[in-house]
């Protein structure tokens, strides 16, 4: 019936149902961070490469190029900022990405990284048939770990995108955590239509990503429109604000965008600013949701 009628039609058990679905529950913010730490910070790259492209079943060579340049030149120079400071990261990764770029993959996993679920292709699983979007995200997880050694215990979906079946799939697979929702800087529980489901929210938010400040599309009117200066400058507040609250600054980038040579700058001026706290626990995803679990 609510598919038939316009939005201002609806009874209220199907707003609220609709609501309802999928909600953050219980806030999950421990007293204190490893170490007496004051603030957590969670620095992720999802490693899209040529899936952006591939998804939506585009073969464009050049748009393919832009993806390799992520594997070829983003990721090395990524890798080089995390080792020089000696802090790890999550890395989100579409199967089929896995699968062009294993060593990659495997990189990320030997030197104490995470490798999260990133979906197959990078699909829209929001606009899948429900048996079709949990076939493609058990087989993910699957795939990453027979390239990884290493079974994901996250999920990160692709473009930040829920479906109706999303939370009951990350549920039923028994996954630790998700990281795509946004009603929240600190973890929590999460909701399936009323119920707690066992899977912790570690949020996300657009103005905490690289790609909505730089990316482009040449047949569109995208445009980047932000210096590199001034999304350093709201990576900061950021960071600050997450510290002065004892919390966690989440951060997500993507190789094919922050990977360039006038802006992986940011990344490394962002750790170093982290550090100069003195009290900044750098971790995994996967390690921030442990302790929210064990402390809170």
């Amino acid at each position: 019936m609510s598919e038939e009628q316009e939005p201002w039609q609806w009874p209220e058990e199907i707003w609220r149902g609709k609501v309802n679905r999928v909600r953050a529950g219980d806030t999950l913010k421990p007293a204190a961070w490893p170490g007496g730490a004051r603030c957590a910070v969670a620095l992720s790259f999802d490693v899209d490469h040529d899936s952006n492209e591939l998804r939506d079943g585009g073969t464009s060579i050049g748009a393919l190029s832009r993806g390799q340049y992520g594997n070829r030149q983003g990721i090395p120079r990524i890798m080089k900022v995390l080792r020089d400071h000696d802090v790890k990261a999550s890395f989100y990764v579409p199967a089929v990405i896995a699968m062009l770029y294993p060593d990659e993959a495997r990189m990320f996993v030997a030197e104490g990284n995470e490798v999260g679920i990133h979906g197959w292709i990078h699909e829209r699983n929001s606009v899948l048939p429900p048996a079709d979007e949990r076939d493609l995200q058990m087989r993910s997880c699957d795939t990453l770990e027979k390239i990884t050694g290493a079974r994901p215990v996250g999920i990160r979906t692709p473009s930040w995108d829920f479906s109706d079946s999303t939370l009951e799939i990350t549920r039923d697979m028994g996954l630790v955590y998700d990281s795509s929702l946004m009603a929240d800087v600190d973890c929590h529980k999460l909701l399936l239509d009323g119920e707690d489901t066992g899977v912790v929210e570690l949020p996300v938010e657009w103005i905490r990503d690289d790609a909505v400040y730089f990316n482009m599309n040449r047949f569109s009117a995208l445009r980047p429109y932000t210096p590199p200066e001034a999304v350093f400058d709201i990576f900061m507040r950021e960071f600050n604000a997450a510290y002065d609250e004892g919390g966690i600054f989440q951060l997500t980038m993507h190789p094919h965008v922050i990977g360039y040579r006038s802006r992986i700058w940011i990344l490394d001026e962002v750790i170093r600013h982290a550090k100069t706290k003195g009290d900044v626990w750098f971790a995994t995803h996967a390690e921030i949701v442990d302790w929210v679990k064990q402390n809170a």
